[in-house]
């Protein structure tokens, strides 16, 4: 394959040069042992659907900083929620709660992992739940303004103000790299067992690239993004150019971006 290298960009003769070489980096990432570094292996713990969708969502809420403080955090989540995540997000008693507040990651702390947990159980009463409250609202082209309604019914509840910060909001112009690497887990099925494809009513097609430091740097090289900021414009112009390479699974380059960034130094 020939393409030019310098320390700007990388540029591919032409598009389909593009995808092969970014499809081989998928199927170099996208297997199995991809779950063993990375903190998507939290929610394969579990079986039921709903404990996979509910570990997952608070998994990806603090998918920020070092991956093993995350997957390590993640765990002591579970252990708190007596890793019955979904029994306990339903039955949980107001004492029940009072052990979480000794949880902290980064800026989320024990008051914010209580007030998920209060949401969490709003939804699944009174939204049909967490793949109901996504899919309703979802577009054809994306689920940006989804994430966005989303996020108002999930702070129905009573919350402190700064606990809002935790859901990115797409439609305040926020890239929303953790909730669209979320919905990445829920809803494509890969047939390699790393994303859980449990989501029937979205289509990967819907997806959005979870746009973090290391995807948009290693596309901005590979000339699939131009915009310097990874905001919502960004992630847009992202999706757009990934969505000609595939337009019914445009997601899955997202495990050649982050391998590409994050195991290869590109």
């Amino acid at each position: 394959m020939h393409f030019i290298t310098n320390t700007v960009k990388v540029k591919f003769i032409n598009k389909s040069e593009l995808k092969e070489f970014l499809d081989s980096k998928v199927e170099q990432y996208n297997n199995p042992k991809f779950i063993e570094s990375d903190p998507i292996q939290i929610p394969h713990r579990f079986s039921k659907k709903e404990d996979i969708e509910i570990a997952a969502f608070l998994t990806a809420t603090i998918a920020w900083g070092n991956r093993k403080s995350i997957i390590n955090n993640a765990s002591k989540m579970m252990d708190l929620l007596d890793n019955s995540p979904y029994d306990f997000v339903l039955n949980h008693r107001e004492k029940d709660l009072e052990p979480l507040l000794q949880f902290v990651h980064r800026t989320f702390n024990g008051t914010d992992l209580i007030t998920f947990v209060k949401a969490l159980k709003h939804i699944y009463n009174n939204h049909g739940g967490l793949e109901t409250v996504f899919s309703k609202t979802a577009k054809n082209e994306s689920l940006q303004t989804a994430i966005s309604q989303f996020k108002t019914h999930f702070f129905e509840v009573e919350h402190l103000p700064r606990t809002q910060k935790h859901v990115s909001d797409p439609l305040k112009n926020s890239a929303a790299k953790r909730i669209n690497m979320y919905l990445r887990w829920m809803v494509r099925n890969d047939n390699t067992g790393v994303d859980f494809g449990i989501w029937n009513n979205i289509s990967p097609s819907q997806l959005s690239c979870p746009l973090d430091v290391h995807s948009g740097n290693v596309a901005r090289k590979l000339g699939l993004l131009t915009r310097k900021q990874n905001d919502a414009k960004a992630l847009f112009e992202l999706d757009t150019n990934l969505r000609k390479l595939d337009p019914k699974d445009p997601v899955k380059y997202d495990f050649a971006l982050f391998g590409l960034g994050v195991f290869e130094s590109f």
